[in-house]
């Protein structure tokens, strides 16, 4: 079917627009990727938002049951057409009123099924064609011999492996990976048929002070006969120092790890990996309900009517905050291992898709201070999301609105988002140890789900190549390296910190994202127009001190000299 032919009603005049308590009447516009509303009285109010952001599309025609919601903004029962919901995976909800009924179910019918196109080479991306420079490549901000050349300089055990050369070993890995370097490639081809979905150990981090490394994987499909691999027990013991012990960091319940054993997956036994310690943490996954706790969780935050008590109990029973905490708990727990004691740890759920990045990519944040810098941020999502597997147009392509539909399933899941949310805990606790602000991580979350980029369009690197992504589509990180735009991403506040940093993960050390989740229902006070002006006055007076105590020093020098 032809764009043409979908789009029926392509303008529409005198189309009420209602967000944020506020109605506006101008023409409404829908071509093939997004709506442009332009208001008449308001030069300057127009509204660009492309089908791939909208969740779900909800009618309401003026002449059903369901119209008791438009009655506080105008009484319409006796006019044909009707309201068009949309409800957004950025969590706006947007209202469009249109008078005339046959333009009003064209324009419904027309967003509801743009909104929900399975082939990403039908979306904005592959026709986008930026107005502005491309100074540089975003999708060549991480590169593995890049990667692999910071590892050499920490150490010599190591090397690229082309044994997944065409996807053959490992849809869902890249081409080249990098592994221990004293295993040949015939011993990976053994463990992936081991591993749950081919994903046999790679490593994910190696730390400069110890060389203590991070390895991820899929499950071992161990079943209940309780199958072993001599190759992957090789694999895994070749990365440890001598004399040193390892930990195996299963981000499931020792009962959900267990039960997987029915469906022939399962876990590291320990009678065939004795040098490794077996540890459960409890971390939800998209076979868990995150989708469902995100909804409740948004469902809490826009709701204006509960009392305090009703709030907090919405709060506390959409689990979300909870789902934090155990992600964050996960990280630290790796990030102990290996910088505490000094172990190797290999990181993994079932697939290895969801949980195993996050944690794996917090720990990485909270050990390695360029991490938390905006091109090594960018570096770590290409590393570990788009390179590792993350199949984002699938868990992205529904949100939060969609869980009590049937249009949501169990692919789809906000694995990301909690993992943004995990990363704004920890700035918020250390806000002077990251280059970047919360504008940065929201942007990157906006993106993630609708984009005119094709950073986070496909699911795995295989797709990529397939589709041709770096040739037809642009890098977000094209557009936010630019000299111009990146500086409203920079954190005034930021002074480079060295350390590895430590988060908290009691309940009252964690926030609700107020500039995420608020955002369309609270009228908050933009704070930081001012914040310039105020790091702009510290910075002066700790310098007048600083020249204070100079002058102060000098002249305790000369007193002392004097005597």
């Amino acid at each position: 079917m032809e764009f043409a032919e979908i789009i029926k009603t392509p303008c529409i005049d005198k189309a009420i627009l209602i967000h944020q308590d506020t109605s506006l009447e101008g023409t409404l516009c829908i071509t093939t990727h997004y709506l442009l509303f332009s208001s008449r009285k308001e030069t300057n109010d127009e509204i660009w938002l492309l089908h791939s952001m909208v969740d779900v599309v909800e009618k309401k025609s003026f002449g059903s049951t369901n119209t008791s919601t438009i009655n506080q903004y105008k009484n319409s029962y006796s006019i044909p057409g009707g309201q068009i919901i949309l409800k957004c995976k950025d969590f706006r909800q947007i209202i469009i009123q249109i008078n005339n009924n046959q333009e009003f179910l064209n324009a419904a019918n027309s967003i509801e099924y743009l909104s929900n196109l399975y082939d990403p080479r039908l979306l904005y991306p592959f026709f986008y064609r930026p107005n502005f420079k491309l100074l540089e490549d975003g999708w060549q901000i991480y590169t593995l011999e890049e990667e692999f050349r910071e590892i050499k300089m920490i150490s010599n055990d190591w090397r690229i492996s082309n044994v997944n050369k065409d996807f053959l070993v490992c849809p869902t890995y890249p081409e080249k990976v990098i592994v221990p370097k004293c295993i040949d490639d015939s011993v990976f081809v053994s463990i992936s048929k081991f591993r749950c979905l081919g994903r046999f150990p790679v490593l994910s981090y190696l730390h400069k002070r110890n060389k203590a490394a991070i390895l991820r994987s899929g499950q071992p499909m161990v079943g209940l006969n309780a199958k072993r691999c001599k190759e992957d027990e090789k694999l895994i013991n070749s990365v440890l120092a001598k004399g040193k012990k390892g930990y195996v960091v299963e981000t499931r319940t020792h009962n959900s790890a267990t039960n997987a054993r029915n469906k022939g997956g399962g876990f590291e036994l320990e009678i065939h990996y004795p040098l490794w310690r077996r540890v459960h943490h409890r971390v939800t996954d998209r076979q868990g309900s995150l989708l469902e706790s995100l909804s409740r969780f948004v469902e809490a935050c826009t709701d204006k009517t509960s009392s305090m008590d009703k709030w907090l109990n919405k709060v506390e029973n959409s689990s979300w905050l909870i789902n934090v905490k155990d992600v964050l708990s996960c990280a630290c727990l790796i990030a102990q291992c290996v910088d505490k004691e000094g172990s190797s740890v290999l990181v993994h759920g079932a697939e290895g898709l969801d949980s195993t990045l996050q944690v794996c990519c917090l720990a990485q944040i909270i050990l390695e201070p360029s991490m938390r810098t905006i091109r090594g941020f960018e570096w770590l999502i290409e590393k570990e999301w788009t390179n590792a597997g993350h199949p984002f147009y699938l868990r992205n392509s529904k949100s939060a609105f969609a869980f009590n539909t049937q249009q949501a399933t169990k692919e789809h899941s906000p694995t990301f988002l909690l993992f943004l949310d995990c990363v704004h805990q920890i700035y918020k606790q250390f806000p002077n140890s990251f280059e970047f602000n919360e504008k940065f991580l929201i942007t990157i979350f906006e993106h993630s789900y609708s984009s005119q980029y094709g950073t986070f369009l496909y699911n795995y690197v295989k797709q990529q190549k397939e589709y041709n992504f770096k040739s037809r589509t642009v890098s977000l990180w094209s557009y936010i390296n630019l000299p111009s735009n990146i500086a409203n991403f920079l954190n005034p506040t930021y002074e480079p910190n060295n350390r590895v940093i430590w988060p908290s993960v009691a309940p009252q050390s964690l926030v609700i994202w107020e500039r995420l989740f608020y955002r369309w229902t609270l009228n908050q006070l933009n704070k930081e127009p001012l914040l310039p002006e105020i790091i702009q006055e510290l910075r002066f007076k700790e310098k007048k001190l600083k020249n204070e105590a100079e002058q102060l020093r000098k002249n305790l020098l000369e007193l002392v000299m004097s005597e």
